[in-house]
């Protein structure tokens, strides 16, 4: 089964494109950038060293800070890409922060232009289609989302196929950020927001009632309101699950009390995603692999899986209708 998982067609779609950085890859470009790396960011054995959500955080934020330019952009674009490919994704949607950027000295148009270049080269390279979510960050606070929210608006590009928001759940509400949600919906990009992962159930509700959202960012923590639950359902609301994450973080103590098992029984509509892969010591093929080892999921519920990822992708109707077909026949 385990041979037949790793040929599944399989679909990526909370990914935060910063957290994709493999620590190989911020010793190069620090060293080519003429920056200092603090080694204490990685363990002995060359993995981040982190221990709990704010020292993650702490790490995330010091592992970005070697970029510096838009090339840099490409390569980690690329990189993410390649890899995500070489277990058979097809199609990969990844959150950019431009305030992640900006906090770099990088431009925002520096910054699409070099995922743009890590996109086409990674499709080129390996057949895979990557495309780009704009995120603001939600303790920057409301007003810096709108601004985010407008620069993506004003700069658009085929490969940005919607907008997101990250950052401290716990921040501001949610309501306060629907000036910036309603001016990219209004445009037409389609929208995600993290909720329910550091935060209970509430938070899920509060992102479906105030924001014009189709996909809920973890939302794992649904799991806690049954009334939630059958409006997920009736609203076709997508979760984008990333159990790895969620065990690394502490948000579920293990495999069995992670809730995927009864979000896919409750016809909830899934994706298994990786989040900040190196970070968290995952993949999204190993999300698949886990999935069935450790949670018992079939690969025809895996395979189900990647057809729900692909329909509640933002991709347009004739990739999405491509790439479903070739999940069917597999």
């Amino acid at each position: 089964m385990l041979s037949q998982i790793s040929q599944l067609p399989k679909i990526e779609l909370h990914s935060h494109l910063e957290g994709t950085l493999k620590p190989e890859l911020v010793n190069v470009i620090a060293k080519r950038n003429g920056i200092h790396v603090d080694q204490n960011l990685f363990n002995s054995q060359g993995e981040y060293a982190w221990t709990d959500f704010a020292s993650f955080l702490s790490a995330y934020d010091a592992a970005s800070s070697c970029l510096k330019n838009g090339n840099d952009y490409r390569d980690i674009t690329y990189e993410y890409f390649k890899s995500c490919a070489s277990e058979n994704v097809i199609y990969a949607e990844t959150f950019i922060s431009p305030d992640h950027a900006a906090d770099c000295g990088i431009t925002y148009d520096d910054m699409i232009y070099g995922c743009v270049q890590g996109i086409d080269d990674a499709k080129r390279d390996f057949g895979i289609i990557g495309r780009i979510i704009v995120t603001c960050v939600r303790h920057l606070g409301p007003q810096q989302g709108v601004n985010v929210a407008k620069q993506m608006v004003d700069n658009p590009h085929p490969y940005i196929v919607g907008f997101g928001m990250g950052g401290d759940e716990n921040a501001f509400t949610l309501e306060d950020y629907a000036p910036a949600f309603n001016i990219a919906a209004e445009a037409g990009y389609p929208c995600t927001v993290h909720a329910g992962e550091l935060c209970g159930p509430e938070s899920v509700w509060d992102a479906i009632n105030f924001l014009p959202i189709r996909r809920i960012g973890h939302g794992v923590n649904s799991i806690l309101d049954a009334k939630l639950l059958d409006e997920l359902v009736k609203r076709n609301i997508h979760l984008e699950i990333c159990p790895g994450s969620n065990l690394s973080l502490s948000i579920f103590a293990d495999w069995d009390s992670h809730p995927l098992p009864s979000f896919i029984s409750k016809g909830i509509s899934v994706s298994l995603n990786s989040d900040d892969p190196p970070f968290f010591h995952t993949s999204v093929g190993l999300e698949y692999i886990n999935s069935a080892k450790h949670m018992n999921i079939s690969l025809e519920k895996l395979k189900n899986i990647s057809l729900m990822a692909m329909d509640a992708s933002f991709a347009d109707a004739d990739t999405k209708s491509r790439l479903m077909n070739k999940i069917i026949e597999f």
